[in-house]
């Protein structure tokens, strides 16, 4: 008998955005951008993922108004002429039943993994370091790290301003605001380091604040978090359930509304030495810890772990019992879906219809697809 997968289809609602079901479409840099403006393309190929029964789509990253923010010539601008075209986006997803946020970004000192391709800034991270001990552009000054805070910051308001339903902060794999957090690339003694993972967080918890202030109080804001980088896939900034505590509950008290919970495998537990192997995930201690809303994602639905999906050849379609079972008890409140959504546009709805014979594969040649 097919399992009942009405816990994915219960509405939720967080201050001003109502889904219509706990769906969500992951971030995933795609790089179809022409000159980094959002247009036609973007319009399809959102608006098919909202036809198809996406309760939340997150875009791609899309970088706030900063030299260097971007590493490859093809990902879009969100400011400028690109917010026209992002305007035509939200108004689609819209048109289909949907709701869509803008994760917003700055890459730091992180160049492509695709392409030999450099901005014509240097890069700019807290300490100009990749990673430890790798030396990559220069060092941010105050002047700046003030100018970022107010670049994500507007890059928010005009979220607002352009029809979008919340905005994305993006925190996590080892770019920009995470290199802040983490300790081998911040290796500052001013206001923006520090010896804890609290003080090393102050620089998240001002661009929070200051996306409050442009936004108001009732416009959603995710933080997407992650313990690995792409620098170190087994770095973990939190080691204890207190050190996540001492990192996530200030940003919640900042203004973070939910929490976007980045794992390789969303059912890795995050303590299994507190709560054994089938204990709670990333999302689940980051929903127990600062009582905020959490998204968990990480190769669900798929064989194959995100990081694989450059090399293998194909990830197979998998059961989804084990999400449905914590979805069920309460440990996370939505689900982001990535490579299984570039394959099948209409994933939500195979699964609400027990269609799974239908689902393909998601293959590496379909990172050279935009449809």
């Amino acid at each position: 008998m097919a399992r009942n997968t009405d816990i994915l289809f219960a509405p939720f609602t967080v201050k001003s955005m109502t889904l219509p079901n706990r769906i969500v479409m992951a971030p995933m840099t795609r790089g179809f951008a022409k000159d980094g403006i959002a247009g036609q393309p973007q319009v399809d190929y959102y608006g098919r993922r909202a036809a198809g029964g996406v309760g939340l789509i997150l875009t791609e990253g899309t970088v706030v108004d900063r030299p260097a923010s971007r590493n490859e010539p093809q990902i879009p601008f969100f400011y400028g002429p690109s917010l026209d075209g992002w305007r035509k986006v939200t108004a689609k997803v819209h048109e289909a039943g949907g709701a869509i946020g803008p994760q917003i970004w700055h890459v730091g000192s992180c160049k492509s993994s695709s392409m030999e391709w450099e901005p014509d800034a240097p890069f700019e991270s807290p300490s100009g370091l990749f990673k430890e001990g790798v030396p990559r552009g220069r060092t941010m000054s105050e002047e700046d790290i003030a100018d970022t805070i107010a670049a994500f910051a507007r890059a928010a308001e005009d979220a607002k301003n352009t029809g979008f339903d919340c905005v994305e902060v993006h925190g996590a794999h080892g770019y920009l605001v995470d290199q802040f957090f983490w300790a081998d690339t911040n290796h500052r003694e001013d206001r923006w380091g520090g010896a804890t993972l609290k003080e090393r967080s102050r620089f998240a918890a001002e661009v929070i604040a200051e996306i409050r202030k442009a936004v108001g109080e009732d416009f959603p804001i995710i933080l997407r978090i992650s313990q690995w980088k792409q620098q170190d896939l087994k770095a973990r900034l939190a080691t204890t359930p207190d050190a996540l505590a001492d990192w996530l509950c200030p940003l919640a008290e900042a203004g973070v509304d939910l929490f976007h919970c980045s794992q390789r495998r969303f059912w890795t537990p995050e303590f299994p030495e507190i709560d054994g192997e089938e204990g709670l995930n990333l999302a689940g201690w980051a929903k127990k810890l600062t009582g905020a809303a959490t998204i968990s994602v990480g190769s669900v639905g798929l064989s194959g772990d995100f990081v694989h999906a450059f090399t293998d050849d194909a990830s197979a379609p998998t059961s989804i019992d084990g999400l449905l079972d914590r979805m069920e008890r309460g440990e996370f409140d939505l689900i982001a879906v990535g490579r299984a959504l570039i394959t099948n546009p209409d994933w939500a709805q195979k699964i609400r219809t027990g269609d799974l014979e239908s689902m393909r594969a998601f293959s590496t040649a379909d990172l050279a697809q935009f449809n």
